[in-house]
């Protein structure tokens, strides 16, 4: 099964509802830490990324996805789970900001705002990327080697480092297009 396209159609494959597979705490137990810091990468917070790590393993836990193919299949919902969180974060946040502008006055702690400013701009273009090449990256500098990529995307691993490369260079061009623009 391909782990890419088993997300995707992820309500096909569920079990009736109320039904959970009988692997889960196993799975969960040795797949928690991996989930988690997939999504922490995504996301920068670890409460977020634990937010994150529970919807993903209930929707595995619904799911028929072999638990040999576990971790591959979970550290890309992760990484599809957190972009989506980045989604409407920014939404949500762009209507809070017009309900509530900002005060002027608000005190300056540059080097903790520019950092922060900084971390914002790259989620939000690692957002705007193609899905397939931003979930490799995401994987790929969470610590997953080529071989683990290869598996969770459906590529070969000699292709791991093209897409990584392409993924990369996508980003740094979405960093440089909307630091211009802004």
């Amino acid at each position: 099964m391909d782990v890419a396209l088993s997300w995707d159609r992820k309500e096909s494959v569920a079990r009736s509802p109320g039904v959970v597979r009988p692997d889960l705490e196993q799975v969960f137990r040795t797949s928690y830490p991996r989930v988690v810091a997939v999504a922490a990468r995504v996301l920068g917070s670890r409460d977020e990324a634990e937010d994150v790590a529970q919807e993903v393993f209930l929707t595995f836990g619904r799911s028929d996805v072999p638990a040999g193919e576990a971790l591959p299949w979970l550290s890309v919902a992760a990484a599809h789970t957190a972009l989506n969180h980045i989604r409407t974060g920014k939404r949500r946040a762009g209507r809070e900001e017009a309900a509530h502008p900002r005060d002027a006055t608000e005190p300056d702690v540059a080097d903790a705002v520019v950092a922060r400013e900084e971390r914002r701009r790259v989620r939000a273009a690692l957002a705007r990327l193609p899905r397939r090449q931003a979930v490799a990256l995401v994987l790929r500098h969470s610590g997953l080697n080529y071989a683990e990529v290869a598996a969770a995307l459906g590529l070969s691993p000699g292709s791991v480092g093209t897409t990584v490369r392409r993924a990369e260079s996508a980003l740094r061009e979405e960093l440089n297009r909307h630091a211009s623009s802004e």
